[in-house]
Formats: structure tokens, sequence, C-alpha cells
């Protein structure tokens, strides 16, 4: 049954598509004039101000007033079309128009007048993004639209016109979304050059090496001029090209002019393409704020150019969309090239490669992910706590805040770092009210699970040991709830003020601690209590401890020698150098593997310019003044520290760059924990920051990366698969942006480095991995921008970062078996919060959505309350095709085993089913 409603769904939809698309020419050249805006959700201004207009001294845009003004203009003449993207400006839009616009706006997408494409939040960026965010701001835009305009409010066809360059994931989620095709503006400058001269600007993007064609193949279509008019055709009031002057009786008459020149561009743009179907995009950033002249002119030229057929000419130029268009492929015929790869790294010159995002702004890209884990938590403890989440004993609370906001942070000038600072600024504070109202929808769940109603303290800055209730009470509890589907082992430090503490588990068992005394110059002595693994926490589940502060006792001795000693536990052993402090190499004790292995700190001096170019380094491109890097010491000073529960070597390289290099009792990965900043630029030189492992694993080129997340992709040094590369940046152009995961191999080892933010990532020398941390310059890119990417921090001398990366050594057909969980891992982290005093007798100290954890395949990816009565489930198979012998197959799952009978867990799968019919979320496993 579901299959025959789907089949006439579509059948309807397409019947739909047909009669609102305008007729062609079967024997002429049909030129597809689409009219649209490109409106950022922030970049040179926040949201806001670009919605309303304000501070139009920086850039003049007002969406409210484009939206205004083309509703107006498209009832003057039912031929017209007008294309719209950024469903989070036209919601703002929407809930301020009269019912009597509503009416008018709701026959004017139902006659197809206006389409809207791609349909997320946002138009989001492609390099720094993760999937599941991504999935989360499509949803959000496309259930507006749905909601609004039913069926006749769907996109069909996605469009990226801007991001600096494309995923291979973004194309295989769009397919699996249920587009038709995928149009975007940008592409490296020598593949558009190639794809021009050999007609295949358009081609079929099989975007996914583990599903099975056509699953995750897509249409994608290269535009031909950016997303810009062709020259001399911008009729907006922010261009100066002339309109189209009809009378022979004025001056300046310029018909035949514009008529022939228009002709003359449909012609050779068509040399390009395969078909007798181009498309023009008439419009460009922030354009129709005043749409009359556009349309008085677009109809204008559609007039004139068209009478020509009477005097021979093969020319048609007609009002369409993008969805039309493709209809008009699709009838072609065609056979179209096939593509696998991505399109990554992004060139739009030999000396300009934008491969610097992948880094810019470090700090907002963590403080995205967390929010992300913050909200997917949000998201299930509103499931488990029920209506008394969103109002309880501590106010009223939702996640529909956050939500927006991380939708918003998707934006391809959002998380990419490529916006002005007060525009960065803005998208924190976004961030920082979501985080408050999902808090009180967590302490109103967490209220109703545990049955106490003691006000809870989440310690956001605990990644600099600050923590006002840990270090102020004798005595406190901390709850623990574990997002992931399955069990985990979580580290956990907290700054504390006493000497001994007693910590106790949910079931009172003593848990070993160990106090370690630390100092910085703003605290002169503290403790960081450091409890390394929190025992195994159940699937999505709540756990508390108790820890008490006894009577004051001596501090407790920890070894703090000056010579960095090997770590060894059980599973991995972790050597260096005696003469330099630095690592020198890392040892697999299970399976009896050892690498040599070193890791620096270097920085690239950014290029100001020079006489081959005048191209800088700035927030988009990565351009350094010599291939060479230079460390920033070659010999750290060392401190180490063991006890039974943690291993740490201690490396201080400079003023502002340090290391911990820390090993855990019973963990399978090493764990680097670097902090950077301010970065120092009174030399004059801006700085671009990296940490370098050197190894001798024999790689050949070859190094792989994740895309957004999700499959991994090879690459390879000074090599493209789509066309000959000839390489003029040999280390800005072989630099590739990552989400989780890079690693290097072999045909015996495989070195693999998980991250906890997107950031850029290259494999310039045999053996090596380098990760780009962190980057402060002097100079803008021009770009647009028209700033430094010079971040103030906190106290106006810099940003200071800190962050973590994990490295694991394993044979490389068991690799993923510890990277994907570990990736995950980072992605939803336990969420931690603090209550004074002991959890009375009475409150529930344990609890578990899930009878059994999910088998290790399955990765939940969504649990969150869709309306009153129904709730959104989201499950795929985490692993790729061939990836892993013992969990690269198909599973089957019971979901009555798995969730308790009185949870509202259980009737989950039915509202999965009919989200799908609507075709907005995936299958349940992605994988094959």
């Amino acid at each position: 049954l579901a299959l025959l409603l789907l089949s006439a769904e579509l059948a309807s939809l397409l019947l739909t598509a047909v009669l609102s698309c305008p007729a062609t020419k079967p024997s002429m050249l049909n030129v597809h004039l689409v009219p649209h805006t490109h409106d950022d959700v922030g970049w040179l201004k926040t949201v806001d101000q670009y919605f309303y207009g304000g501070r139009n001294y920086i850039q003049h845009a007002g969406v409210q007033y484009i939206l205004d003004s083309v509703v107006a203009e498209l009832q003057k003449d039912p031929a017209r079309r007008f294309i719209y993207v950024e469903t989070a400006f036209f919601f703002r839009w929407w809930s301020q128009q009269s019912r009597s616009t509503r009416n008018i706006v709701t026959q004017l997408v139902q006659e197809g007048c206006l389409e809207f494409v791609n349909g997320g939040w946002c138009m989001s960026d492609e390099a720094s993004t993760h999937y599941s965010s991504v999935i989360d701001q499509m949803t959000l835009g496309l259930r507006f639209l749905n909601d609004t305009f039913g069926e006749c409010g769907r996109p069909r066809v996605a469009w990226h016109i801007d991001p600096f360059g494309h995923a291979r994931e973004h194309a295989s989620i769009f397919a699996q979304m249920g587009y038709d095709g995928f149009f975007f503006g940008r592409l490296d400058y020598q593949d558009k050059d190639r794809r021009m001269k050999t007609k295949e600007m358009e081609m079929v993007w099989r975007a996914s090496a583990s599903l099975n064609p056509p699953t995750a193949d897509l249409f994608t279509g290269v535009l031909p001029n950016g997303y810009n008019p062709p020259p001399g055709f911008c009729w907006d009031q922010s261009c100066s090209d002339d309109p189209v002057q009809d009378d022979p009786a004025l001056e300046d008459y310029n018909v035949d002019d514009l008529v022939s020149r228009f002709i003359s561009i449909s012609k050779a743009q068509a040399a390009l393409y395969k078909t007798n179907h181009i498309v023009m995009t008439m419009g460009s950033d922030f354009q129709y704020e005043n749409a009359n002249p556009w349309y008085k002119n677009m109809d204008k030229l559609i007039h004139y150019v068209n009478a020509q057929q009477a005097n021979g000419s093969q020319v048609n130029v007609l009002y369409s969309t993008p969805s039309c268009y493709l209809q008009e492929l699709n009838l072609a015929n065609q056979t179209w090239p096939l593509k696998s790869d991505d399109f990554f790294p992004y060139a739009d010159g030999p000396h300009d490669f934008w491969t610097g995002y992948f880094t810019s702004r470090p700090a907002l890209k963590r403080y995205e992910r967390l929010s992300n884990s913050l909200l997917q938590t949000c998201n299930q403890l509103e499931v488990l706590g029920g209506p008394k989440s969103r109002s309880g004993p501590f106010g009223k609370g939702d996640s529909d805040t956050m939500k927006r906001a991380m939708a918003v942070a998707q934006h391809h000038d959002a998380v990419s770092g490529t916006e002005k600072q007060h525009v960065a600024d803005d998208y924190a504070k976004r961030l920082a009210e979501g985080w408050a109202h999902c808090q009180v929808l967590v302490s109103n769940s967490l209220s109703v699970l545990s049955g106490s109603e003691v006000p809870r303290v989440f310690c956001e800055n605990l990644n600099i040991s600050v923590c006002p209730l840990t270090e102020g009470s004798k005595m406190f509890s901390m709850n623990v709830y574990n997002p992931l589907a399955r069990p985990v082992s979580w580290s956990v430090h907290l700054p504390v003020n006493g000497t001994s503490y007693n910590v106790t588990d949910s079931s009172g068992n003593v848990v070993d601690t160990h106090l370690i005394l630390i100092y910085t110059a703003a605290r002169p002595l503290c403790a960081d209590l450091k409890r390394p693994r929190v025992p195994s926490a159940p699937t999505l589940s709540g756990r508390a401890s108790a820890l008490r502060r006894p009577s004051p006792a001596a501090p407790p001795l920890c070894a703090d020698l000056h010579a960095a000693s090997p770590l060894c536990f059980q599973y991995l052993k972790v050597t260096f150098d005696p003469n330099t402090g630095l690592l020198s190499g890392l040892t697999n004790l299970e399976t009896q593997q050892s690498v040599q292995l070193t890791q620096n700190f270097y920085w690239y001096n950014a290029s100001v310019g020079n006489a081959e170019s005048s191209q800088t380094s700035g927030a988009y491109i990565f351009r350094p003044n010599s291939s060479t890097p230079c460390a920033v010491s070659k010999k750290p000073d060392i401190s180490t520290l063991q006890n039974s529960v943690v291993q740490e070597v201690r490396q201080q390289f400079s003023p502002w760059v340090s290391q911990v290099v820390r090993l855990y009792e019973g963990s399978r990965e090493l764990e680097l924990e670097w902090t950077v900043g301010p970065v120092p630029v009174e030399d004059g030189f801006g700085k671009e920051v990296i940490t370098r492992f050197d190894s001798n694993i024999s790689s050949a080129g070859y190094f792989y990366s994740d895309s957004n997340g999700r499959e991994v992709l090879e690459r390879r040094k000074d090599y493209r698969p789509t066309w000959d590369l000839t390489q003029t940046e040999p280390i800005a152009g072989n630099y590739y942006p990552i989400n989780s995961r890079a690693f290097i191999k072999d045909g015996k080892a495989q070195l693999t480095v998980v991250t906890e933010r997107s950031q850029g990532v290259s494999s310039i020398y045999n053996g090596s991995l380098e990760i780009m941390l962190h980057r402060r310059l002097l100079r803008d890119d021009y770009r647009g921008v028209g700033e430094p990417l010079s971040e103030p921090g906190e106290f106006g001398n810099g940003l200071v970062v800190r962050g973590r990366l994990l490295l694991t050594l394993t044979p490389p057909e068991t690799a993923a078996d510890s990277h994907r969980p570990l990736a995950q891992g980072l992605v939803l982290q336990p969420l931690l919060s603090f209550q004074e005093g002991a959890p009375k007798p009475t409150s529930k100290l344990e609890f578990s959505a899930l009878q059994a954890a999910l088998p290790p395949a399955v990765h939940l990816l969504t649990l969150s309350q869709w309306d009153s009565e129904s709730v959104l489930l989201r499950l795929e198979h985490q692993y790729e095709s061939g990836e892993s012998k013992a969990f690269s197959q198909p599973v089957t799952l019971n979901l009555q085993v798995h969730t308790h009978t009185h949870s509202a867990v259980t009737a989950l799968l039915p509202c999965c089913l009919l989200y799908r019919l609507s075709l907005l979320c995936f299958d349940c496993s992605f994988f094959s």
C-alpha cells in the first residue's frame, strides 16, 4: 500500500511539474532564464541585519524588501518565475504577512511562479559541516515548506551556487532525500576549463561507494557564470548595465545591439553543453530588492529575442526554473559522464586555493560541534522526559531555539569561518541562547527521570578548568547522560580546591580517581580531579556519581619528571626522544605493531603577495610563502605525570603552544590535547599553525579523509581523479577538509587521527600527516569579507584555542572498528550536570531508555519530538561497504527487543515510515 501511494504521489507531482513548466521549442536553442537572489544567512552583516536591511553602510541588503517586491511583480504576469532558497529568511518574512498576502503567495507557489529550491534553512557549507547537522538543517527548512505549502512547496532541485567546493556526502544526502538534480556555481578553474572543452559541465554524480546505484546517483550541473547573469544583462538597482531602451525616437535606442549580443552569448554558452537547452542565472547577491527593473527588462528581452525567430533565429528565450530546465534535460535522453570523487579543493586561479577556511575560526567550529552534541541530547531528553521537559520545575525550555541556531550555523559563511568578526560573534551568541533554552529542558527532563528537583549546573568552561560548583562544594553529585545507543567510557576532569576526595558511583562503589595540582597565572593553585574513565555509561542513559571532600590532608604526590618517560598501559606504549622530548614511537601491544612516529608543531608564514601573484592568505585562501614551515620549537620543556589511571607527558613548545600527551588505563587510543594561542604577529608575519606526524608508514603519497563525517575518500598528492592537474601551490593545493578523521596506511599498519572539529589536512611527505589547527593573518584575501582573519580572543591580544586529537595504530583491515565509534563518541559526547550535596535517597541514580545497546553497526542518528503525538527516529548503518570484516554487513533490528515497553520509543517505527513517505528522510540503513 505504501508503494502504491508513493507511486500515485510521484505521478501527481510529475503532472503538476509538467503543467507549471513553460513550453519550449524542440527545434531551437531554448534559453531558460532563472530569476533568483542569493541571500547569505549572515556574512558581512548578521542574519537580522540582512533581513531588515540594517547597517547598509556595510552592504546594501534587505531581504524583506526582496520578497515584498518579487511577490508584487510575479502577480503582474503568470509567465514570470522566481526561485527562492533560504528558508530561514522566508520563514521570518512569512510570519509577518497578512492572510491575504499568504493566500497570494500560496497561489503563486501552486501555479509554479514561485518555486523553492534546495529548501534547507540555509545553503550549507560543504567542507566544515557534519552530516548530522546538515540533515537537521534541511529537515527544519523542508518541514516548514511542507507544512505551509504541501507538495507544491517541496523542492525538487538542490541548489548550492556559492559554497567553496562540493562534498560527495552532500550529493549522497540530496540523492537519498529524493532530489532530482543538483546545481552549483563554483569548481576548480582547471576542472572547469576541461569540462567546457569536453562538454562535461553536466554529469551524473555517483555519490556513494557503498550504496548500490542509483540510490546515491544525482544529476549534477555546473552553472555557466557562477550564479551571476551574463555580462551586460544585470538589471538590478545595484548594477550599472544599460536597460532595454526600445523607443527608436529616444536617445540610446539599443534593442538591436542587446538582442545581437544576447544571441551571441547564448550560442557561445550552448557550445559548452550537450543539449539544446541552456540555463542563465538572472540575479546575484541580495538582488531584486526592487524587482521591477529586473522583470521589466527581462520581459522586453524575451519579447525582442523571440521576435527574431521570424527572421530565421533559432534562439528561444523563456522564464524558467531549475526543475523545469532539468525536466527538459531528462526528456533529451542523453548519456551523461560519471563523477565518483568530490570537488575539493577549489581554486579560482593558479595561486588561489580556497583551503584556508577548512580551519578558519577554530573555536567557532568547535562550539558548533559541541552545540550539535547538546542539541541531540536535548532532543532525546525531550522525548524521554515527556511534556514536563518543556515546562517543569526549572521553567519553560525548548529545543527549537537551538535547532534554529544550529541550522543558521551550517551556512557557508558561518561554520566555514569566512564571515566578519561581528557576524561570527552573532553566530556564537545564537548558539549560546540555544544552550540556555536546552539546559532548562534538560534540567526539567532529568528531574522527571531522576525524581530530583535539586537545581542543576552545567559547567561550560571545563576545558579551562573552571566550574564554581565543583570548586566551592564539599560534596556534590555529577550526572552523566550518554546520548549514544551503546555504552561508552569517558574521561572526566573536574576542577576542585580540596586535597582529597571520595568518589562513589550510582551503586555506591568507590571510583579510582586522582588529584593533580595545576598552576596558571590567573589561578595560583588548584587541583584537577581526574576521574579518567566513567565506567561504561549505559545507552541513552543517565548515571549519577557522588563526590565528597573529607577533612584536609596532605596534597597528593604525583611524578613531576623533567624527562619524557614512556607511557604504557595494557594496550598502547608511547615513547619519546630522550634528547628532544618529542614523540618518537607508538606501539599497539595487542597486535604487536610498532611505528616510528614523531610529532611537532609548525607554522606556515602567510603570504602577503609576491611577484608571482598578489594573492594573500585570508579567511578563505591558504597561501604560504614557503613550502617549508617553521618549527615552533625543536625541544619543548617537558614534565611527566604517571599514576594508576592516567599517564601524561606535558610539552611546552613556546609561550603560545603547548600539549599534553595523555594515555588512559584501558584505552586503545592516544590523546593529544593541544593549546595554541595567542598566535604572535608582532613580527609582521601572519601564521598558519599545524601539527605534523611523521612516521615510517609507506603511504606512497596517498592519504584518506572523511566526507562530512561519513564515507572516506582516497587522496593523492598532486593528483585529481578527474583531470590532469597542473600543481601551482604544492602545499595549499594538497589540502582537504576533514570533519572527523584522516589516516595514512600501508599493507601492515594504519595511523588514524580522529578530530573533534572540522580542520584542514594534508600529507606532503611519505608517511606524514599534517593538520592545520589555527590561523591568524594580517591581510584580507580579496574575496569579499574585507578584513583580516585575526580573532581578538578574550583579552584582545589573539584567540587561544584548545582541542584534542585521538590517535590509533591498527591493522588496516580492522581500523574502522576503532575509528568509527571513536568519531561518533566525539560528535555525541556525554553531557555532564552537577548538583550541590548528596543525592536524595528517593532519587533514581541510573536510568536508560533502552533495554540493550543497539548493534555496533547501527547508530542512533535522531530521536526527536516531531509533534505532540509522534516522534522522529532515524537509524543508520555507520560502516562503509567492505571497510570492516566484522561490521560491514547488513543488520536486522527489532526495536521491541531494544526498547522498554513503557517507553515513548516503542512506537517509533511507523513515524519513521510516515516521514519517509514525504520524501524528507532516509532509509533506516545507509550502507549496504
